[in-house]
């Protein structure tokens, strides 16, 4: 099972779907089953593995990894701190209005 540092795409696993689609385009056979091997035991995604599995068959229909240069590639954008979704700014929970039921939507945060 392949490492992040072993892999053969720097910041693989932030990674936006249509980045990694592109980038492995350039890829060979071996390379892109370390990729696949990693995304089974680690992020299972399906459709990563979907377009990996359909990259592998393209390589043994004949297709040549596209030219490039995976080290002048940019890195992933991800923020320093994680997520801006904080608690003290997520909605307020409800309950949904029920539509057509006379008297029966609740007070709605009224005491």
């Amino acid at each position: 099972m392949a490492q992040p540092d072993d892999l053969p795409l720097a910041d693989y696993d932030q990674l936006s779907l249509p980045d990694l689609r592109h980038r492995i385009r350039s890829l060979e056979e071996p390379q892109l089953q370390r990729l696949f091997e990693h995304e089974t035991a680690h992020g299972n995604r399906i459709p990563v593995l979907e377009f990996l599995h359909a990259r592998l068959r393209e390589l043994h229909q004949g297709a040549e990894p596209s030219g490039g240069d995976q080290s002048n590639a940019p890195g992933a954008t991800s923020t320093p701190t994680g997520s801006t979704v904080q608690e003290k700014t997520a909605a307020e929970p409800n309950t949904p209005l029920r539509h057509g039921v006379a008297n029966q939507t609740p007070a709605r945060g009224r005491t």
